[in-house]
């Protein structure tokens, strides 16, 4: 009689285990739904681009002179101690353009977390609230490669969140 309760009560725990929804929402066609993200990126790629056209004058200068210089060489109007002197002039900037570049990934990666992470932690917050309004156990986010096998469309929590967000 006692091992028939506790399997009764053992039987019903998991039944309740088993009742718990789970939901998913790709993050990645929210994000790209969202008015905000696309301003957000717009703004980068303006950033970007004026940070490029500065390395552009750069390329462009350094260009320049080492052309002027190859022909000053070819004239032979320099001393050697000139040409090495100019050659490692030539070979600063050409550093000092590849260190601007890698600042410029710096920069534009920085001003990606700056103009993103407001809005990340909002999609966040919108999620974790259809998760306890809805019940829901897990939520999965389906953008990211190979995590989820199978999701069942009712499901999916994408209109919720839009909802949420006003979107």
């Amino acid at each position: 009689m006692r091992k028939l309760f506790f399997l009764l009560a053992l039987s019903c725990l998991s039944l309740g285990v088993f009742a718990q929804k789970v939901g998913h929402v790709n993050t990645g066609l929210l994000l790209e739904g969202m008015s905000t993200v696309k301003a957000a990126n717009s703004e980068l790629e303006s950033y970007q681009q004026g940070l490029v056209a500065q390395g552009q004058k750069m390329v462009e200068g350094l260009q320049t002179e080492y052309n002027a210089f190859v022909a000053e060489v070819q004239k032979q109007t320099m001393t050697p101690k000139a040409q090495q002197e100019k050659q490692a002039a030539l070979q600063k900037k050409q550093q000092e353009i590849q260190a601007y570049e890698q600042e410029v990934q710096n920069k534009i990666m920085a001003k990606r977390e700056t103009l993103l992470k407001p809005i990340l932690s909002k999609v966040d917050a919108a999620i974790k609230e259809v998760g306890k309004e809805g019940g829901f156990l897990f939520i999965f986010d389906v953008s990211i490669p190979n995590t989820i096998l199978f999701a069942d469309e009712p499901l999916d929590v994408m209109d919720k969140v839009k909802a949420k967000l006003g979107i």
